[in-house]
């Protein structure tokens, strides 16, 4: 796959996961937010919950078990350290987050993945 082709494939999975999560009472704050460290795909509000979402696509709901690791994780975090003097209340509960998507499959929603 080229690399305009993963990048479309990518945004389409981030506007599903971003619906999903509307649907399940979040607001989207933030869509593909670049800083020096890294990216975050999706930044998502619910109450005092301020996620910063990691967002897989894979073909085979199989590979999604291995679709983040450890080094993907740290990147996300250190982005939303960046991130989260812009966009965090003082009085929030911050955390990352990861989606994981796949053909014919509802999205899996992991909470509170990465602790640094």
């Amino acid at each position: 796959m080229n690399r305009a082709a993963a990048e479309a494939r990518g945004r389409k999975a981030e506007r599903r996961a971003a619906w999903w999560l509307r649907l399940h009472g979040w607001r989207i704050v933030g869509e593909r937010l670049r800083v020096p460290v890294g990216e975050v795909d999706l930044v998502a509000r619910r109450g005092r919950i301020l996620a910063f979402i990691e967002v897989k696509w894979r073909d085979r709901a199989e590979d999604l078990d291995f679709a983040i690791d450890e080094y993907r994780l740290r990147r996300v975090a250190a982005a939303a350290e960046i991130l989260r003097h812009r966009l965090a209340r003082p009085d929030d509960d911050i955390r990352i987050d990861v989606m994981l998507l796949a053909p014919k499959r509802l999205p899996r929603h992991l909470v509170h993945v990465w602790q640094p």
